[in-house]
């Protein structure tokens, strides 16, 4: 056995679990009074998620609806990343939000000097959208989870693959 534990840290989004916030909240959307005869939905194309209502106030009540299912469903609102909300067909208006996947680098580079400062023994490698952190002691590499679980991090970050 080796004695180097390590773990990655990497930003998905469950795209199952997403669809079905996504259906949930559909079906809120058909059965509530305030939406009757409404021209709401929310559409999953590829890797970002289009909104549309009939105004901005709607809209805004669409995106709470949806925020709690997807919230129920275990799917952190943090990866969302929403445009500006534009006029869209038959005096409508229409948000896109794309999901941000993997660690970017200027995120990266936020976890490196967090962990680099924490004085903890381990190394860091960045692996395309993803860290790998390595270390001899797992207790290192627990530590290094609850600093980053408490750092104020704009991404949804899960530990995946401790060995």
């Amino acid at each position: 056995m080796s004695s180097e534990s390590s773990f990655d840290i990497v930003s998905k989004v469950d795209m199952q679990e997403l669809n079905n916030a996504i259906q949930q909240a559909e079906k809120e959307i058909a059965t509530r009074f305030d939406f009757k005869g409404s021209k709401s939905s929310i559409k999953l194309e590829k890797d970002q998620l289009v909104v549309t209502s009939d105004d901005e106030f709607k809209l805004q009540n669409v995106l709470d609806i949806l925020h709690a299912k997807m919230t129920k469903r275990g799917i952190s609102i943090k990866n969302l990343d929403y445009s500006k909300v534009e006029p869209a067909a038959s005096s409508t208006v229409r948000q896109k939000i794309s999901m941000k996947q993997g660690v970017d680098q200027e995120n990266s580079k936020k976890i490196n000097v967090l962990i680099r400062d924490s004085k903890l023994k381990v190394k860091t490698q960045v692996q395309g959208d993803q860290i790998r952190v390595t270390g001899k002691s797992r207790d290192d590499l627990q530590a290094v989870i609850a600093l980053l679980r408490k750092a104020d991090i704009p991404l949804d970050l899960q530990f995946v693959n401790l060995k």
